[in-house]
């Protein structure tokens, strides 16, 4: 059963880091998914 349940706190700061991760690379499209990313990683924590 450990894995199944994923603390809000964990998901959101690993979407957070994928997030900043696909920003590194220059394309407009992962930009946009970056930036998504970020942000529904931030309301997940709060």
């Amino acid at each position: 059963m450990f894995g199944l349940v994923i603390p809000p706190l964990v998901v959101g700061i690993i979407t957070i880091i994928f997030g900043i991760i696909v920003l590194i690379f220059p394309r407009i499209l992962n930009y946009l998914i970056g930036i998504w990313l970020i942000i529904y990683g931030l309301m997940l924590i709060f």
